[in-house]
This record gives C-alpha cells, sequence and structure tokens, in this order.
C-alpha cells in the first residue's frame, strides 16, 4: 500500500485502470497508449491487474473490471467501472492537469 500512496501522492493527475487478465485486455491496452501519448507528461497513466493486488483491490473496493479511477495529490477525482474510449478518458484527466 505504501508504493501506492506513493503513485498517487504527485501533483499530476493520475489515471489508473484495475484490470484483471481475462478481460478484453487489447483493446484496454491500446486505449491507455492512445491515452498516455495524449497526455505525455502532463498525467500518469498505470495499469493494475487485481488479481496481482487483491488487498489494494479490496481496499479501494474494486468490484467491476475494469475500473477506472483518477488521482491527484494522493485524492480520488473521479471513478468509473466499465469500458471507456480514449477520447472520454483524455477529456476526465485533462479537467485535473
Amino acid at each position: 500500500m505504501t508504493k501506492f500512496g506513493e503513485l498517487i501522492s504527485v501533483e499530476k493527475p493520475v489515471l489508473i485502470d484495475f484490470y484483471t487478465d481475462w478481460e478484453d485486455a487489447e483493446n484496454t491496452v491500446e486505449t491507455l497508449r492512445s491515452v498516455a501519448a495524449a497526455l505525455g507528461d502532463s498525467a500518469k497513466v498505470i495499469k493494475i491487474d487485481i488479481n496481482k493486488n487483491e488487498i489494494l483491490a479490496d481496499a479501494l473496493r474494486v468490484k467491476g473490471n475494469p475500473t477506472f479511477m483518477i488521482y491527484k495529490n494522493g485524492e480520488m477525482k473521479w471513478r468509473q467501472t466499465g469500458f471507456q474510449d480514449a477520447n472520454t478518458l483524455i477529456g476526465l484527466v485533462q479537467q485535473y492537469v
């Protein structure tokens, strides 16, 4: 959990995708690559495997797959479960840049 705290306690927005490997990972990876490319250095984009991080997922009450969250300065700013397209995610993150 300490490492997660360090990840989200930065001034730039952090978009996190909680996923499991059985989901349609290829589409999500391409979506996140597009988001990361569009945002450049203004934000971080991170994928976290729910199965490999069960304690963290439970602590954050991640039930659906995928679950996206945006953090800034250690505070959750937005959260949504279900697939999101790249343009939607880019627009959401840009609100916190």
